[in-house]
Formats: C-alpha cells, structure tokens, sequence
C-alpha cells in the first residue's frame, strides 16, 4: 500500500468536516493526489445507512444495532473505496472511520469495548489510519455550533439523530476519544477546534505538512 490514510475524528460540531474539506484543497495545491470521502457514506450502501443512522425515524436503534450498520458500511467502503484508493498511492482523508465507533458505541453507548473494536477490525479488514486528528472541544460548544447549521437544513436532511441526544452521552464520546488518543500518541494529534475556522486550518496544514515530509 502506497498511500496514506488519514482520518479526521471529533464530537458533534468540532468543524471536522469543514477542516477536511480545506485540507484536501490544500493538498491539491500541492499536487498531491487525494481522495477525501466520509463515513457512513462514501458509496451508494453507505449513503443508504447513513440515511438511516443520521436521521430520526419513527423506531429506536440500538447501540448493537448501531455497530453493525455503522461496520457494514465500513466494510463496503474499505473495499470499494479506500483500499483502491490507498493501492494507487493517494492520500485518503477520510471524516470519521474505527475511532467514531469504538467513540460513539463503546464509550458513548456503554457496550463492551473489545467486541466493538474486534467488530471495526473485521469490517476494515485490519486497516489503520496512518494518522488521525481529533478535534476536541467542550460539547455544549460544540452541539451549540451543531444546532446552528442543523436549522439551516430541510426538515428531512437534517442528521441529528446523535446530536438529540442526552449531554451525559456526548460527554461519554469526548473522554472516549481523549482516552484513544492517550494511547494512542502517535498516531492521534489532538486539535484545539474551539479558536475558529482559521486557526483551526492553520494548525491542522502544520500537522499535515510534518507528517507529510515539509
């Protein structure tokens, strides 16, 4: 594998996706080649699941329900996109991947964390991020910002299934990915998101441009 995979993790509202965007913008100024693709989503299954795991319906989900779908289209995802992508020798970044569940289902739902990261390993076939950055802040700033751009959307696109939920649960999320990261040291690169747009793309082109080689 030539590539380089690099995901982007954080609460709701940390801007992760806004700083994805920019970064794979400053990448192509580069000349780099990049691929930059989300989860859940990234092909049709899993635009479908994110459908139906973003948006409230009128059931419940469980949280082991929760992982299966999130590692369904996981796997679908690995196979027809990042693999193929990382083999050819781009640069992958992708918003959110294993992090998000073992985050969200295992410390944010309370399920037992081994079977959840043994569950994310068989759905990406074993594949790591080479790097992840992890955008941290405060969640009430966080879903404050999240609420912000939610009213902007139509009624049924508006993906606020995890944000309608308690504080305590977000709370749970944000020590998780503080948690992966302590173990994670160098592989994870923690990001101040509560300064802004802007400072947040600067730190992050420094962190990709170390990584990266200058």
């Amino acid at each position: 594998m030539a590539g380089w995979f690099i995901t982007f993790e954080g609460v709701e509202g940390s801007g992760k996706t806004t700083q994805i965007r920019l970064a794979g913008e400053f990448l192509r100024e580069r000349g780099l080649p990049v691929v930059v693709t989300q989860e859940p989503g990234g092909t049709p299954l899993g635009d479908r699941i994110r459908e139906l795991l973003l948006n409230r319906g009128g059931f419940d989900i469980s949280g082991e329900a929760e992982v299966f779908l999130f590692a369904a289209a996981r796997a679908q995802h690995t196979d027809a996109v990042i693999l193929p992508a990382l083999e050819a020798g781009k640069i992958v970044l992708c918003d959110r991947f294993s992090d998000a569940t073992i985050a969200y289902q295992a410390y944010g739902r309370g399920l037992p964390q081994e079977p959840v990261r043994e569950i994310c390993r068989f759905a990406s076939r074993g594949l790591v991020p080479h790097l992840t950055i992890l955008f941290d802040l405060p969640v009430e700033a966080g879903l404050e910002r999240a609420f912000r751009r939610i009213a902007g959307r139509e009624s049924n696109l508006r993906e606020d299934r995890f944000e309608r939920e308690h504080l305590d649960f977000h709370r749970r999320i944000r020590e998780g990915y503080l948690a992966i990261a302590r173990q994670e040291p160098g592989r994870l690169k923690v990001v101040d998101a509560s300064a802004g747009i802007e400072p947040t793309r600067r730190e992050v082109q420094s962190v990709l441009s170390a990584f990266l080689g200058g």
